[in-house]
């Protein structure tokens, strides 16, 4: 059984990605910060449909926890797949993105990241097919107003993800990255419905995406088919300008 690590898979995104690996056979790491009740749940549904689960409790920006985790995965058969989705965001003016705020954002989105492949990829290494996805946006492509953190933070995994496909190429390893447009999720409920419009208008598909959208084509990057693609940043934005 091949095992698959998401970060920040209680919900939206990564709780969509947990399913679909489940589906497929994975044994799934569920990692959570705070949300441990949707974590539970999620295992629970998996479980009820026939797949494997472990949820596991980790703050990514925490080396220690991270650590902690990682060890947990190597109990349970180790790390063939990573996909990192862990990730939050503050909506405001530059102005209003004081220090505090702008070090959470970059901690968690941008060096969440690294810890955790820092972390991981001497278990992924051992894997006969270790993969590295990481959950960038269409922000760290395009950038966007009043998400200046965020869009930093984001361009920054795209970065992260190119250089690093370079590096571990040699060892058989691919690192890809998935860059979302504006996705139906919780952390998407802050903008308006004229906001929400907008985007809408400037998607040539017309639409909104769904969390299952972002999972499909993750599971894709993790299968045989992709095992030749790797530094390259997959958009999920249905053509957003």
């Amino acid at each position: 059984m091949k095992n698959v690590l998401i970060t920040g898979a209680s919900r939206g995104i990564g709780a969509a990605c947990a399913e679909a690996f489940a589906a497929e056979g994975w044994r799934v790491f569920v990692n959570y910060n705070k949300s441990e009740k949707k974590a539970i749940e999620l295992c629970e549904k998996i479980r009820q449909s026939g797949g494997d689960c472990v949820p596991i409790q980790a703050d990514v920006t925490d080396a220690a926890q991270v650590r902690r985790m990682v060890s947990l995965c190597a109990y349970h058969g180790g790390i063939d797949m990573l996909v990192n989705n862990a990730g939050i965001d503050f909506y405001g003016t530059f102005e209003q993105t004081e220090p505090q705020i702008w070090q959470k954002v970059i901690d968690t989105d941008l060096n969440g990241v690294y810890n955790v492949i820092y972390t991981a990829l001497p278990e992924i290494k051992n894997s006969v097919q270790g993969r590295i996805i990481n959950i960038s946006s269409v922000w760290g492509v395009h950038g966007a107003s009043c998400e200046v953190a965020y869009s930093a933070a984001k361009a920054g995994v795209i970065g992260l993800t190119k250089a690093l496909a370079k590096e571990l190429g040699p060892s058989g390893i691919t690192v890809n990255c998935v860059a979302p447009g504006y996705i139906d999720t919780d952390m998407n409920k802050i903008f308006d419905p004229d906001t929400v419009s907008d985007i809408i208008n400037r998607t040539p598909l017309s639409r909104t995406g769904s969390a299952k959208d972002v999972a499909d084509a993750v599971l894709w990057l993790a299968s045989e088919k992709a095992s030749f693609i790797t530094g390259q940043i997959i958009g999920v934005d249905g053509g957003f300008m």
